[in-house]
């Protein structure tokens, strides 16, 4: 479930992150596209050296280092980015991300939280609040995050699995089995394998 999520996950906010460049596509974004991180680090680098403290390109520096696995170099290029632009949502939730993947949920659950605080964040946010709350055993806050992330986005599949899966540990069957019919009408990936495991 882990890759699935770091997969949707860097899809979102790369194609977020990326799309808000006021000068148009930079080579260090064209390596990113192509999938080729370590140059894309030279490129956003090289630009970092004539304006360091260029949000969107630290950002984008850090997603190829954690693209690449790097990610101690991704964190620090996050976490100067959120020092220049506290109310980025993008930078905290990659910033939570990183935390999430090391098994560092009281940091993943600050930042998302800050995330999720901000006017405009996304359904993402709340959904990755769920998921680390879930991880700490908070369950009655963890399924309020899931419900504020379908709430916001009522197409988020993955909000459902999660919740369903939630609702199978809180002895809820019959609720997540609904969870999980509309995580695969919403085409997620597992949700036909939980509907068989849990639901017949």
């Amino acid at each position: 479930m882990k890759i699935l999520f770091r997969a949707g996950f860097a899809v979102l906010l790369s194609a977020a992150c990326l799309a808000c460049s006021n000068s148009g596509e930079s080579k260090g974004d064209v390596y990113f596209s192509q999938g080729e991180y370590s140059q894309a680090v030279n490129e956003y680098s090289e630009t970092l050296k004539f304006s360091p403290n260029d949000v969107t390109t630290l950002y984008n520096r850090g997603r190829a280092h954690e693209e690449q696995g790097e990610y101690d170099s991704a964190l620090i290029d996050f976490e100067k980015a959120a020092q220049i632009d506290p109310n980025n949502f993008q930078v905290l939730l990659s910033i939570s991300n990183i935390h999430y993947s090391q098994k560092n949920y009281s940091k993943a659950l600050i930042y998302a939280g800050k995330a999720e605080e901000i006017s405009g964040a996304p359904a993402m946010a709340s959904f990755m609040k769920g998921r680390t709350l879930h991880q700490l055993g908070h369950t009655d806050d963890a399924m309020k995050s899931y419900n504020n992330a379908i709430k916001l986005d009522k197409n988020f599949g993955q909000a459902y699995f999660n919740r369903g899966m939630l609702k199978v540990a809180t002895k809820k069957k019959k609720s997540a089995c609904e969870d999980f019919q509309l995580a695969k009408g919403l085409e997620y990936p597992g949700a036909e394998d939980a509907l068989k495991k849990y639901c017949n």
